[in-house]
């Protein structure tokens, strides 16, 4: 039978042991509870702050007396004081949103730009003809452009708000949104909100009886409110165009170069700024002719209808569409027969417009060749902008190369199953025909891949070059140090093994004469 000495024992130690099961559970507890405080304080939702909070009041209030506690450092917001890599990532999410939502609200702005242009345009070309000032259809196709007008400076309060949402993120939510609004902001939102404004009214009058006028007056507009009222719907109508300063923006958030991961890492390490400026280079590097067509034909048309407009008050045969056409092409040509002119002032000035700073002789050849300069130096990329572009057109063909090489691949094995399945002709033909095809593609574009190496091998960049030689340089002043170093503690340690040996020589010699006293 057991003692009881040692039943106690082993009582005392069962207790021990319990004690220390009980500490390590609350050890463990207490780990457990810092860990969803600070999973909580990383979570965006802080409804289960407080079970967890709680929670862990209750295991502390339990075990107060231990001295190993885990505390979670709060500030006076009840939130971590140092950064949390959760921010990061909430703020990437947040401004990636942002940038979406702006790019979206510049594409609805632009469309509802555009359509308050074509309600103009329609309202315009129709209402003399088809129906009359102040009727109801007038009143209707007014109404729309007055609402198309008020839904475009909502979005454009919108984009903006977006903008400041953006700048706030970038500065990691430490700012106010006020500081963002700088003057230069406010002017520009002012500016556009004015510009936006713009929108012709003149059928809201009621039509009155008609005056015995010698102006046909053929605006929506009744001739019996006179001149000036006319005159600011031509006006009003003109100004419209300038809404298609959006234009710009539309293209640069909607560029590929933009949207580009690729693009823009690059663009950050050869620290180019990726604005309309650049995308329009890189359009005008890439497709000159296309780009060169769209803006002249645009441009004349639009030059062309503007004077058509100007021009309607009177009997004169440029109020006509055809006759417009010839007219701005004469004047933006710098030709000028002579056969047709303007009338009224807005015609001319249209035309002054379209032919600014061109004029005939000697003085329009030197006019024209500085704007051809000026142009050209605007135009052209710099070195970073080369190098970057240039860079980019590489990647894309090698990806093509490999795409033209994979149906080389693919052909060959389908002329190869058509030979061994022994089908029709035709189906052989027309592999082989896209296997040519093939081939032909695939050499293409590895003759376009060398001559754009080719061509970026020729960039010769003297400061570039002054550069690796400094970096050479560099280094090897770098080995020669290092050398030297090296040389030097070799010294030191040869030193060293001569006192050593000098010492052990010395020790030897006292040891021999203690032995031996007769050497002494």
């Amino acid at each position: 039978m057991p003692s009881p000495a040692r039943e106690e024992s082993n009582g005392e130690r069962g207790q021990a042991k319990d004690g220390a099961a009980e500490r390590g559970d609350d050890a463990g507890g207490r780990l457990v509870c810092a860990l969803e405080m600070e999973m909580t304080n990383r979570s965006p939702h802080g409804d289960s702050k407080v079970d967890y909070v709680n929670n862990c009041d209750g295991l502390v209030g339990r075990n107060c007396g231990d001295s190993a506690q885990v505390s979670v450092p709060l500030s006076l917001h009840g939130k971590r004081t140092t950064h949390m890599e959760g921010d990061d990532l909430y703020r990437l999410r947040d401004r990636k949103l942002l940038l979406e939502d702006r790019k979206r609200l510049c594409a609805l702005a632009l469309g509802t730009a555009l359509l308050g242009i074509l309600l103009m345009i329609i309202h315009a070309e129709m209402c003399p003809f088809v129906y009359k000032p102040g009727s109801n259809a007038a009143l209707v196709i007014n109404s729309s452009i007055s609402l198309s007008t008020g839904c475009l400076l909502i979005l454009i309060i919108a984009f903006h708000y977006k903008d400041v949402r953006l700048f706030v993120i970038d500065n990691h939510n430490q700012v106010d949104w006020r500081i963002a609004m700088t003057s230069h902001r406010v002017l520009v939102i002012t500016l556009e909100l004015l510009v936006c404004t713009i929108h012709p009214v003149g059928s809201y009058w009621e039509e009155g009886p008609r005056s015995n006028s010698s102006s046909s007056a053929q605006l929506c507009v009744s001739s019996h409110h006179g001149e000036a009222l006319l005159g600011m719907e031509l006006l009003f109508s003109v100004l419209m165009f300038l809404r298609l300063y959006l234009v710009h923006r539309a293209i640069l958030l909607h560029s590929k170069m933009l949207l580009s991961a690729s693009y823009r890492s690059i663009g950050s390490l050869n620290n180019i700024n990726f604005t309309f400026r650049f995308v329009l280079k890189v359009l005008m590097n890439q497709h000159p002719a296309r780009t060169l067509l769209v803006f002249i034909l645009f441009f004349w048309l639009t030059a062309s209808w503007m004077l058509t407009l100007c021009e309607r008050q009177t009997q004169a045969s440029t109020g006509h569409m055809e006759t417009a056409l010839w007219l701005i092409a004469i004047t933006f040509l710098t030709v000028g027969y002579g056969d047709v002119a303007p009338k009224t002032s807005c015609g001319k000035a249209v035309c002054l417009f379209t032919g600014v700073m061109l004029k005939k002789g000697k003085q329009g050849v030197a006019c024209t060749a500085m704007l051809v300069a000026i142009v050209t130096e605007k135009l052209a990329l710099n070195k970073g902008e080369k190098h970057v572009h240039y860079f980019m057109l590489d990647i894309q063909i090698s990806k093509r190369i490999r795409h033209a090489a994979a149906n080389v691949l693919r052909e060959c094995w389908l002329l190869h199953r058509t030979n061994l399945t022994k089908g029709n002709r035709g189906e052989h033909r027309r592999h082989q025909r896209c296997l040519l095809e093939a081939i032909r593609v695939f050499r293409n574009l590895r003759l376009k891949q060398r001559k754009l190496r080719d061509y970026v091998s020729e960039m010769v960049d003297l400061p570039k070059m002054q550069m690796i030689m400094c970096d050479l340089s560099a280094n090897w002043n770098n080995s020669y140090r290092e050398l030297e170093q090296r040389i030097l503690s070799m010294e030191q340690k040869l030193d060293e093994l001569s006192r050593c040996f000098q010492q052990s020589s010395e020790l030897l010699s006292q040891v021999l004469r203690h032995r031996d006293p007769e050497i002494r």
